[in-house]
């Protein structure tokens, strides 16, 4: 994404108690490249000792900044008192805040969601805990943890947030496209937005969006994704084993596909197939003829994953 004109990239969440333990899967996650700058390492956990440490790993290991992740609504990680679960408790809030801002020189970040739930909302009081424990900005998933990923995200309410706090805030939530991504962030006054699951449909949405904020007109309304396939299949080829290369194709794939003819036909196909080669053949099959086409607007469907945001 950093390739394709993202400005700002950041890690999936790497578990701090993994990297205590030295889990190397873990730390594979922190993985990046000089060309990938800046990029921050997104860590959580429970244990303020394990988070002091992976803050520490973090800096060790070149990144630009440490970010932390409130918002993560999965029951494993919540059920540890990771990620959202954090969001019930603003004394141990400041404490992260505290510990993690000790343990580095980096700036520190932290992306949050809205609250616990919809009677627990806190986020303008969480910003002003940032801002007295000098966290950089807040990254603000317009929903709650009761929520997860259904509903609409309350951009209201970000821009609530964004209108009384005393540091920068980053907006998230539904910017499935570039007109919402740069509507979003005029409308709500944020700093920025932080676009997720939308590049995973539309791997242009971030050229898209600087050229529609800039005035430009976009020269991506035809697509060719081949290329992009091939970038892809390196970046693979150099961080994973082959099985995790193939199933990474597979999804990314069928991601990419949505919106276009026969993409339900082509996402049977795909998970029938248990190699990389015939996959790859596959692939360069169906993408090549949408090159002349127009990818319809799918934001309304059911997406093919959850997430950790």
């Amino acid at each position: 994404m950093k390739t394709m004109g993202c400005s700002v990239v950041i890690t999936e969440l790497v578990s701090a108690t993994g990297l205590k333990f030295n889990s190397e899967k873990t730390r594979r996650i922190m993985d990046f490249e000089k060309i990938q700058e800046p990029v921050g390492i997104q860590i959580f956990g429970d244990s303020l000792e394990d988070l002091a440490f992976a803050t520490k790993e973090v800096e060790q290991a070149g990144a630009n900044f440490v970010d932390l992740n409130f918002g993560c609504p999965v029951n494993k990680v919540v059920k540890k008192g990771g990620g959202a679960a954090i969001l019930k408790d603003l004394n141990r809030v400041r404490d992260v805040f505290r510990t993690t801002k000790s343990a580095t020189s980096l700036p520190v970040t932290v992306k949050i969601r809205t609250g616990w739930d919809a009677d627990t909302r806190n986020s303008l009081e969480l910003a002003q805990v940032a801002f007295d424990e000098g966290i950089e900005w807040v990254a603000i998933h317009g929903r709650t943890r009761a929520q997860a990923y259904k509903g609409e995200a309350d951009w209201d309410y970000i821009k609530y947030v964004k209108d009384n706090a005393k540091l920068p805030i980053l907006g998230n939530g539904d910017l499935t496209s570039a007109k919402k991504s740069v509507n979003k962030l005029k409308e709500s006054g944020c700093d920025g937005v932080m676009i997720g699951r939308g590049c995973l449909k539309n791997p242009w949405i971030f050229k898209e969006s600087m050229e529609l904020l800039n005035g430009v007109e976009s020269q991506q309304s035809k697509k060719s994704f081949i290329p992009i396939f091939e970038k892809l299949t390196k970046f693979l080829e150099a961080h994973c084993e082959e099985r995790i290369q193939t199933l990474q194709l597979k999804k990314l794939s069928c991601w990419y596909a949505s919106g276009y003819p026969n993409s339900a036909a082509y996402r049977r196909e795909v998970f029938q197939i248990k190699e990389k080669a015939p996959l790859i053949d596959l692939i360069h099959s169906y993408f090549t003829k949408l090159d002349a086409l127009e990818q319809a607007d799918t934001s309304a469907e059911a997406f093919l994953m959850g997430g950790h945001g």
